[in-house]
C-alpha cells in the first residue's frame, strides 16, 4: 500500500515582500461579495496573491495558462491597463462559466503601478477544463 502525504503550503511560495512605499493594492470580491484588499509587489499574479491569502482560487494547471479554476473578471475600470490576452488564454477563456468583457485568467495577470487599486470578482463557479480535455 502506498500512503500519500499532504501539507499545506503556508505560502504559495512565488510572492514578493513590496518594497516600503512601491505597495500595489488588490481588492478580491468573493463569490459571497465579500471584498478583501492586500497589498503586493509588482510583478506577482492574481493566481499566486488569492492563492497566498487562501482565497477559493484553484489553478489547477499550477499557472500555465491551461485550465479555467483562475478565471477572474476584472474591474472595467482597470481593464485595459492589462496587456492583450495571447491566443491560448483566449482559447481558455471562451470556455470559461460566466465568461464576461472583461474576464481573464488570473495566472495571465501581473501587478503593475498601473494596476494598483484593482478590483477583480471571483465568478460564482468555475469549470475545471484544461486544454487536454479538448483537443
Amino acid at each position: 500500500m502506498r500512503s500519500l502525504h499532504l501539507s499545506v503550503a503556508l505560502n504559495h511560495g512565488h510572492l514578493h515582500k513590496p518594497k516600503p512605499g512601491e505597495e500595489l493594492h488588490i481588492t478580491f470580491i468573493t463569490k459571497d461579495g465579500e471584498q478583501h484588499t492586500f497589498e503586493v509587489a509588482e510583478g506577482d499574479n492574481i493566481l499566486d496573491i488569492a492563492q497566498n491569502y487562501n482565497l477559493d482560487m484553484e489553478g489547477a494547471c499550477g499557472g500555465s495558462c491551461a485550465c479555467l479554476t483562475c478565471h477572474v473578471i476584472v474591474d472595467p475600470e482597470f481593464y485595459d491597463e492589462i496587456p492583450e490576452p495571447d491566443d491560448d488564454e483566449n482559447d481558455m477563456l471562451d470556455l470559461a462559466f460566466g465568461l464576461t468583457e472583461t474576464s481573464r485568467l488570473g495566472c495571465q495577470v501581473k501587478m503593475t503601478k498601473e494596476l494598483d487599486g484593482i478590483r477583480v470578482a471571483l465568478p460564482a463557479m468555475t469549470r475545471n477544463l484544461q486544454k487536454g480535455d479538448f483537443q
